[in-house]
C-alpha cells in the first residue's frame, strides 16, 4: 500500500490530537503539563533495582512515546549541575575552535551555532567530563525502552542566539530529512516503521524559560500515520501553529520524543542563548545520521573510565551506560568467514570487547590492538 492524496486528511490528525493524556495510565510519572508527561529522575532510578520493575518502566516509557503524547520530560536527571556547566563551557570552546578553523557550518534550519557530532568531539575534548555526562541511567533506560539494546548514540549541540527564528513544524530523521517526492516512494508500512528506528532527545544545558523558545510540540501527532507526507502542507502547519504546546525546561532536564511527533524549535525572544545538547539515537537495525569514529572515542575515554572502575567511583550500570554511548554494540555487518560467531549466533561487538578489557583491567594499548584486530576481521 502507498499513500495517496486521498489518505491525507487534516480531520484525521485533529481527531488524534484531541486526546488528553491520562496520568493514571503512567504510574511512574509525576504529573501532566499541557498533555506532556513529566517524570522525576528519582522515580526512574527507583524502578531500576529489579528486572521486573525495570521492564515495567520501559514498557511505560515506550507506551508514552508510541501511543501516548509522544514526548516525555525527566526532571532532575543530573544531581550535580556543575557537570552541565563544565560541558557548556566545553561546547563553547569547541564552537570557538571550529569558528577559528573555518569549519563551523551552522545548522540546517538557520544560522544558529551548531556542533555536529558533539558526541565524539566532547568525548575527545574531555573524556572524564564525557563520562559524567553520559553515565546517567535515565538517558540509557529511555533509549533501551524505545530502541532496545545496542542502540547507537549520536549528538549535536544547538546554540540558538537571541532572536533566532523558530523552525517550521516538521518530523525528524529518517523520512523527515527526505523530499516529499522521495517519501511518497516508500510504502505506507515503511513510513510507519521509520519512526521506530530513531529516538530524539536532549538535555537542557541551561535554564530555558518560554521566552527562550524551547521546542514546540503537537502531542499525539506521532500516531498520524501519513504524517511524513502531510507535515509540509499549509493546512497542517497552520494547525500546528494554532495548537502546539511548549514547556519551559530547567538546567539538567532531559526530554525525549518520537521522531514522528510534529515539532519545531521556537523563536528565542530573550537576550541570551538557548543551548541544548541534542540526542539522535538510532536502533542497531537502522542507519545513524552521523558518522562517528567510535574507536577514537574509546581511545579517549577508556583510561578515565578504567581509572574510575579501579577506584570504585562508578557503578557497573553507569559503566554500561557509558559504553553504550561510546562503542558499537551490534555485531553486524561483518565478514563471517574471518569473524565467525563463537559460542552463539553473533561475533563479539566493540562494546563487549571494551567491557572485557575493563573487567580484566587491560592497558589501553592492549585494547586498541584488540579493536584493530577485530576491525580487520570484519573486512571483506
Amino acid at each position: 500500500m502507498f499513500y495517496s492524496d486521498a489518505d491525507i486528511r487534516l480531520d484525521d490528525l485533529i481527531a488524534i490530537c484531541n486526546q488528553t493524556t491520562d496520568l493514571s495510565a503512567y504510574p511512574h510519572a509525576a504529573e501532566v503539563q499541557k498533555n506532556i508527561l513529566i517524570y522525576q529522575n528519582a522515580a526512574i532510578e527507583g524502578a531500576l533495582d529489579g528486572a521486573e520493575k525495570e521492564q515495567a518502566l520501559k514498557a511505560e516509557l515506550c507506551r508514552a512515546m508510541k501511543d501516548g503524547p509522544g514526548v516525555i520530560v525527566i526532571k532532575g536527571a543530573y544531581a550535580d549541575l556543575s557537570v552541565l556547566d563544565k560541558s557548556t563551557d566545553a561546547f563553547h570552546a569547541i564552537i570557538q575552535q571550529e569558528k577559528e578553523a573555518g569549519s563551523g557550518q551552522g545548522d540546517h534550519f538557520g544560522n544558529n551555532e551548531r556542533i555536529w557530532n558533539s558526541l565524539q568531539k566532547a568525548c575527545i575534548y574531555d573524556p572524564a567530563l564525557f563520562i559524567d555526562c553520559y553515565k546517567t541511567s535515565a538517558m540509557a533506560v529511555v533509549c533501551e525502552a524505545w530502541l532496545g539494546p545496542h542502540y547507537q548514540m549520536t549528538a549535536q549541540v544547538n546554540n540558538v542566539k537571541p532572536m533566532g527564528k523558530a523552525q517550521s513544524s516538521h518530523r525528524d530523521y529518517h523520512l523527515g530529512f527526505q523530499s516529499q517526492d522521495t517519501v511518497a516512494q516508500y510504502p505506507a508500512h515503511m513510513q510507519i516503521a521509520s519512526q521506530y528506528l530513531t529516538l530524539q532527545g536532549g538535555v537542557a544545558q541551561i535554564d530555558m524559560p518560554l521566552v527562550t523558545g524551547p521546542t514546540l510540540f503537537l502531542p499525539f501527532s506521532q500516531a498520524y500515520e501519513p504524517g511524513y507526507l502531510a507535515y509540509t502542507r499549509p493546512e497542517f502547519r497552520q494547525y500546528f501553529d494554532d495548537n502546539h504546546v511548549q514547556l519551559p525546561l530547567e538546567k539538567g532536564d532531559l526530554i525525549f520524543f518520537s521522531p514522528a511527533l510534529f515539532h519545531g524549535a521556537g523563536t528565542n525572544q530573550s537576550d541570551h542563548d538557548r543551548l541544548v545538547n541534542l540526542f539522535q539515537v538510532s536502533s542497531a537495525f537502522g542507519r545513524a545520521m552521523e558518522t562517528v569514529n567510535r574507536t577514537a572515542m574509546i581511545n579517549a575515554v577508556y583510561p578515565a573510565l578504567l581509572e574510575q572502575v579501579r577506584a570504585g567511583t562508578i557503578s557497573a550500570r553507569e559503566v554500561r551506560n557509558v559504553i553504550a554511548s561510546v562503542a558499537e554494540g551490534y555485531s553486524f555487518p561483518t565478514n563471517l568467514d574471518s569473524d565467525p560467531p563463537i559460542g552463539g549466533n553473533a561475533p563479539e561487538t566493540q562494546a563487549q570487547l571494551m567491557q572485557r578489557a575493563l573487567d580484566n583491567e587491560w592497558a589501553l594499548a592492549e585494547l586498541m590492538d584488540a579493536l584493530k584486530t577485530q576491525a580487520n576481521r570484519k573486512l571483506a
